[in-house]
């Protein structure tokens, strides 16, 4: 069964409680700049972690001290649904403790 997809102004509400994320292209967005290349690489391990353990895989893109998150539903056409907000949340709670600034 198809998770659903949220409205836009679900998407804005929920974003209020995610300072630093944003919703673009019709996907939540956000970039860490950490201290260097290893805790970012080292982000880049945990938030795959993550996604093995709640099946959701977002874009990840490393560069040298950044790690650069997107994520949609496939199962929903491509829509933000609250499966996005869960992994953002779970990322959020991490990221501080890699350097994230």
């Amino acid at each position: 069964m198809p998770t659903q997809p949220l409205s836009q102004k679900e998407i804005e509400d929920r974003l209020r409680e995610l300072p630093g994320w944003s919703f673009e292209d019709d996907r939540l967005t956000r970039e860490y700049r950490l201290d260097d290349h290893f805790a970012a690489t080292a982000l880049v391990v945990h938030v795959a972690r993550i996604q093995q353990e709640l099946d959701h895989h977002s874009d990840l893109t490393l560069g040298y001290n950044t790690v650069a998150l997107s994520v949609n539903s496939h199962d929903a056409g491509g829509a933000v649904t609250e499966k996005d907000f869960g992994l953002a949340e779970r990322v959020e709670r991490i990221a501080p403790g890699h350097g994230a600034r």
